[in-house]
């Protein structure tokens, strides 16, 4: 299976799910994790502190993750690292993304 099919089914996972999200462990490792993502529109995941050194890969739509400072936006192709402070990420448009963090 493709990751853009993987993709395409989280995405209708989420649509129909009432939180509006869908997750799928893509690899775990002793260092690595990488989380293929799906959201809404509209759909916000709550503010939470960044687990270590992160990357976020919008592969669909577009997402924005805000700080207290700062305000970040990710659009379809954009490769972002996480910034390491408590943030939250909101769906502008339904959206796929690559969450990958380094596992300490």
């Amino acid at each position: 299976m493709t990751l853009m099919t993987m993709g395409a089914d989280q995405l209708e996972e989420a649509r129909i799910s009432t939180a509006g999200r869908a997750s799928r462990t893509l690899h775990s490792g002793l260092h690595l994790r990488q989380t293929l993502i799906a959201l809404t529109a509209g759909t916000r995941m709550d503010e939470h502190q960044s687990p270590g050194d992160a990357t976020v890969h919008c592969l669909r739509g577009h997402v924005t993750l805000r700080t207290r400072e700062r305000t970040i936006a990710v659009g379809e192709g954009e490769l972002i690292d996480a910034p390491p402070e408590r943030h939250d990420v909101v769906a502008d448009q339904d959206s796929l993304f690559i969450l990958t963090v380094a596992v300490a």
